[in-house]
């Protein structure tokens, strides 16, 4: 599957992902490379390439997306804050609009604009994905 089919696939149902917040509008799953774990991408459903693609209407449902996830990790993961960022046709991996909202806490290690992977073990990266579910719950 080309990089292009990815966040379209997983919209549609056909490529899983662990998917922590689905509304008519957006959709918000673990990114399967986290910067740290719980690192979330939040996209709009429908098929937008860049954020200046991104028609007014769904400017607040996405913004509000990953507000609610920002304000999950702290109770969900334990975050004493989070990064919130958008690739804009530079660095962006899947041309498919899409918001990283990365937890952090003091002494992380993150510098800067240089983003280090990391990999879950097995079965982790589902029980991320159920401790924010159930704080979005809450939210």
């Amino acid at each position: 599957m080309s990089d292009r089919d990815i966040a379209c696939a997983i919209i549609e149902g056909r490529l899983d992902a662990e998917v922590v917040l689905r509304t008519d509008e957006v959709i918000a799953f673990l990114d399967h490379r986290p910067v740290f774990k719980g690192h979330v991408l939040v996209c709009p459903i429908r098929h937008v390439d860049t954020l200046l693609d991104l028609p007014d209407e769904l400017v607040l449902p996405l913004i509000t997306a990953c507000r609610r996830i920002a304000a999950a990790m702290g109770p969900a993961l334990g975050a004493q804050g989070s990064f919130v960022a958008i690739n804009n046709v530079i660095s962006q991996s899947v041309p498919h609009l899409h918001v990283h909202v990365v937890p952090r806490s003091k002494g992380d290690g993150l510098r800067g604009f240089f983003w280090p992977r990391t990999k879950y073990a097995a079965d982790e990266q589902a029980a991320y994905a159920t401790l924010l579910r159930e704080a979005l719950q809450v939210s």
